[in-house]
């Protein structure tokens, strides 16, 4: 399987995850591997054990295998959790993912969507978008297009639509 030109990488390549803030400030930040990619987009995986980082903070490790996916054009990326983590999904509000030179970037806009293993869909960090929305002036193309990939998103994560819907599953079972 080839990868997505616009990846600057091939399928089984380390990369590096880096979102920013609106300020270009960088935020979570990690290593991958690049998976392949679908229908849905491009996908990457971490085994249990991989260790990031959010800023310059200490670094954190995180106990459980998760695979990423970078959608084409869309405003959000999606973390699919394996056991044990408490969130099945997490879903990231941001701008379109950028593929370069052996990295994916994208701004954290703040919102986030995650379905919890109880089957809970929540809409987390409002407040974070609304302080933020007057801290860095986000024009208002960015705040439309945030809060309507979030509604977007809160509607295909508790529908159970792909790709929330199992379309993970064979990504996660190559890392785990």
């Amino acid at each position: 399987m080839s990868v997505h030109s616009r990846t600057a990488g091939v399928t089984g390549a380390a990369i590096e995850v880096r979102y920013t803030k609106f300020d270009g400030s960088l935020h979570w930040h990690h290593s991958a591997k690049v998976l392949g990619e679908d229908e849905h987009g491009v996908w990457t995986g971490s085994p249990a054990g991989t260790s990031g980082r959010r800023g310059s903070e200490p670094p954190i490790v995180w106990s459980n295998p998760f695979v990423m996916l970078f959608p084409r054009d869309a405003w959000w990326t999606a973390v699919f959790n394996g056991l044990p983590s408490k969130a099945a999904i997490y879903c990231d509000i941001t701008t379109v993912p950028q593929w370069r030179d052996g990295h994916v970037t994208m701004v954290d806009l703040d919102l986030d969507v995650l379905r919890m293993r109880d089957g809970r869909v929540l809409l987390d960090d409002e407040d974070e978008f609304a302080e933020h929305r007057v801290r860095y002036s986000y024009p208002a193309e960015v705040v439309t297009e945030a809060e309507r990939s979030a509604a977007w998103l809160m509607e295909a994560v508790a529908g159970h639509r792909q790709p929330f819907s199992g379309a993970h599953e064979r990504w996660l079972a190559e890392i785990t």
